[in-house]
């Protein structure tokens, strides 16, 4: 684990990080293992401690109010992890769309993702997906509610715009973790891991919060 959050430190001060976060993000849906939020952390809290040296040196840089070369920008950072997050799920969401009856078994002999069809379904229907926007924090949850929205053909119109609130809500959330914890904690592995526990954390409540969701009682 510390030979790959190394290796990862040394990608963050290049322009290549935007590729790689965008990469992890868009197929940790497929592969949940993939450390897409350890990388969208480890970049936020590079882009702080650039940041950070930069106005202590006083460069120009920084006294105009840009971000050195070297130094990921925030807003690229938030706006590569949400897009690719997007994306994602869409392709899933299609994929799931087109399965078919090997697929429609396969759910049916899975309790976790017949209960999840029918929890997502009722919730779409009535306006609520607030459980998308939970399930993009839970562990492989973006996973589960992308495949079910899919096979259960529900409108794109009912899944996209909760899926964009979703990817942004956990981009914006994973950049200010890296970022803030930099900020108060300094550029250690106390911050990182600060952070990283902080994004398991919002995790398990996710998880938590959306075992409760309760059963749709009317078809949806």
């Amino acid at each position: 684990m510390v030979e790959s959050l190394g290796s990862i430190g040394s990608l963050v001060s290049s322009p290549w990080i935007y590729a790689l976060v965008a990469t992890s993000v868009l197929l940790d849906i497929f592969l949940p293992v993939l450390p897409s939020g350890v990388l969208v952390i480890a970049a936020a809290t590079a882009a702080a401690a650039g940041s950070g040296a930069a106005a202590a040196a006083g460069t120009g840089a920084a006294a105009a109010g840009r971000v050195p070369q070297d130094v990921p920008d925030i807003l690229v950072l938030i706006l590569c992890a949400a897009t690719a997050s997007v994306l994602g799920d869409l392709a899933v969401y299609r994929l799931a769309w087109r399965g078919g009856p090997r697929l429609d078994r396969a759910i049916a002999r899975s309790r976790r993702l017949t209960t999840a069809q029918d929890r997502l379904g009722g919730a779409l229907a009535r306006g609520g997906g607030a459980l998308v926007v939970l399930a993009r924090f839970a562990p492989a949850g973006r996973s589960v509610v992308s495949l079910v929205a899919g096979t259960a053909h529900r409108r794109i119109r009912e899944f996209l715009p909760w899926s964009a609130l979703a990817g942004l809500a956990w981009a914006v959330y994973s950049v200010a973790l890296g970022y803030f914890g930099s900020q108060w904690l300094g550029a250690t592995w106390l911050a990182t891991g600060v952070s990283l526990a902080a994004l398991f954390g919002a995790g398990a409540v996710a998880a938590y919060l959306m075992r409760r969701q309760p059963r749709a009682t009317e078809p949806s």
